[in-house]
């Protein structure tokens, strides 16, 4: 009558055991950010080669120019071609990433004299030098007999960025498992023709990420492949829980015995998952829905819902030991599934024009934690490289090369380099062409 929400329900038990309930943990690693502190002089190019360092550029030059000479071998020699070298390689890259600012599809237009056009660039390189690269470039130019997988062509370079963002960076103890916006640039599928789109292809993979909730820094990056024929394949794939549940493992492979919380979608939460997890000291926070999550285990009565809708606020716990199966109420049913968070440990959702609404504390964790990489999603994901090839390796590669180029920039952000030069996102991608180009000093200007 008063306007505020009931008390909640709390049912100790949905199975068969009933613990003292789970409690707030606290990671091992207490002071999350870089592992090394770069110099107030360090470049772009500098917070870059953190994860794209000259030895993996030289390994694209050999296996580049491998795959030139047998190429030539079988197809008849290539009277235009000359052995690529390590600084035409960084041009290379440096072309590619300068799609990632202009936001233009065709890494040609540099040399155009159009809108996209780019004198200063354009001069470093001839486009048909240019496009030579591009035809034999290779990051593995031959399957060894032992390879099986379908991406070994990319993956020593995704193995050699895993390495480097693991030993850059230590994350903080909250974590979200998601997949990051890499489709199309909505401003092209608004303005593009309907021919353009059906000659399209789908790619042929989804992309998934571990990813620091208070930085935005992506420290973990698992790429599956789609798997056999048939209308939309992946999406089919989409909805199969064993799927997400292999993807959540992946990704938390290096997680275990580091009291993270990680942060799940609808599509990863389930029992099974955040049991085996909590075996491995990983704790988990997920939003669940009956529709697309495995709710096997899991009470009947908490995932169907009553007949009147209770007041906004409201809520109902069922617990397991340290699980705990949250139904929150906010125009419309919410559930969440936990172990990190004490069930009985109060939150609350501020909204604009609603004012406080009263909730357990993960769901206020949760919708903090899923709010910050959506603030991420929207200001780093249009930053991608939008060069499309048409081989499913170098889509991932280059998706990954963006990556690489969003996490340099948030440990420059972390930097005493910020402080003298304060870059935007874009200014340092522009910073960072000129200088794997070679058209700038590698020290920032003051």
């Amino acid at each position: 009558p008063d306007g505020r929400a009931q008390a909640p329900v709390v049912h100790r038990v949905f199975g068969d055991s009933a613990g003292p309930g789970p409690h707030l943990l606290w990671s091992s690693d207490p002071f999350p950010g870089p592992t090394r502190k770069m110099p107030p002089s360090a470049s772009a190019v500098d917070f870059f080669q953190l994860f794209v360092p000259d030895n993996v550029l030289k390994n694209m030059v050999v296996q580049t120019n491998m795959y030139a000479k047998k190429f030539q071998e079988r197809f008849g020699s290539d009277g235009a071609w000359a052995e690529v070298t390590l600084a035409e390689m960084k041009a290379f890259l440096g072309y590619m990433i300068s799609t990632s600012i202009s936001h233009c599809e065709s890494v040609l237009s540099i040399w155009s004299g159009g809108f996209y056009s780019n004198q200063s660039l354009a001069l470093v390189m001839s486009q048909a030098r240019f496009e030579k690269i591009l035809k034999y470039f290779h990051v593995v130019a031959f399957r060894s007999s032992q390879s099986t997988h379908g991406l070994y062509k990319v993956q020593p370079f995704l193995d050699a960025l895993q390495h480097s963002f693991d030993s850059s960076f230590r994350p903080s103890q909250t974590q979200v498992l998601h997949e990051p916006l890499i489709d199309e640039d909505p401003v092209f599928i608004a303005t593009c023709t309907e021919r353009e789109l059906r000659k399209r292809k789908k790619r042929k993979f989804s992309l998934w990420v571990r990813q620091c909730s208070s930085t935005g820094f992506i420290i973990q990056i698992y790429v599956h492949l789609k798997e056999g024929g048939g209308p939309d394949g992946l999406d089919v794939l989409k909805n199969k829980p064993q799927l997400h549940s292999m993807v959540a493992r992946s990704l938390c492979r290096n997680a275990a015995g580091k009291n993270y919380i990680i942060f799940t979608g609808p599509s990863i939460t389930s029992l099974t998952l955040f049991e085996e997890f909590e075996k491995q000291e990983i704790y988990c926070c997920g939003l669940l829905s009956p529709r697309k999550s495995d709710c096997t285990g899991l009470p009947l009565s908490m995932l169907t819902n009553p007949a009147t809708p209770p007041a906004r606020g409201q809520y109902h716990i069922k617990m397991k030991g340290n699980m705990s199966l949250i139904c929150w109420y906010n125009k419309g049913h919410f559930r969440f599934l936990t172990n990190a968070y004490s069930p009985v440990q109060q939150g609350v959702i501020i909204k604009r024009k609603s004012g406080e609404i009263p909730c357990p504390l993960a769901v206020e964790a949760f919708a903090a934690h899923l709010s910050y990489i959506c603030r991420y999603d929207d200001k780093y994901s249009k930053y991608f490289i939008s060069h499309k090839p048409s081989k499913t390796w170098q889509q991932v590669f280059w998706f990954a090369v963006s990556i690489a180029v969003n996490n340099a920039y948030i440990l420059y952000k972390m930097s005493d380099a910020y402080h003298v030069t304060r870059y935007s996102r874009a200014q340092f991608g522009e910073r960072l062409v000129r200088e794997l180009l070679g058209l700038e000093d590698a020290s920032p200007t003051h």
